[in-house]
């Protein structure tokens, strides 16, 4: 296993600039043997949202209004401690960081065109629902002597 696995896409020709990403690592709490003591398994990456210049400026206003309850001074913060690797937990750091700014930096979806129900339908559903209380209008036992 040899270097970090290339750019890791946000979207379309968009990725991580692997120069803006700060990695920190710490040891891991948890579970791990005698190793545990001794490494710096858990990794937390930061990532400068408010002053890179690898996002376009139109999704970088998106992300940072969407992700203004996680930012700390315009800084965007993903720790991973799942895996037992120093590696594997880059890994997936790095990945959660760019799904993140996908989900954030994503187009607002359609404005939803409200639709018309047909007249025909809606006087078929209230005639049908008359019915219906009729039928059970005459299943009262009044007369039943």
């Amino acid at each position: 296993m040899g270097g970090m696995s290339g750019p890791y896409v946000i979207r379309g020709s968009v990725s991580l600039p692997e120069a803006e990403l700060n990695w920190r690592f710490s040891r891991s709490s948890g579970p791990g043997g005698q190793h545990v003591n001794t490494s710096d398994s858990q990794v937390e990456l930061r990532f400068d949202l408010a002053n890179t210049a690898a996002l376009p400026p139109v999704w970088k206003e998106r992300a940072l209004e969407r992700l203004a309850g996680r930012l700390v001074d315009g800084v965007i913060v993903v720790r991973a401690s799942e895996h037992r690797s120093q590696w594997r937990n880059r890994e997936t750091a790095a990945v959660r960081l760019a799904a993140l700014l996908a989900e954030a930096t994503a187009p607002p979806p359609k404005p939803r065109t409200p639709t018309r129900i047909p007249r025909g339908i809606n006087e078929r559903r209230l005639r049908e629902k008359k019915q219906r209380s009729e039928t059970k209008r005459g299943r009262t036992g009044r007369d039943w002597s």
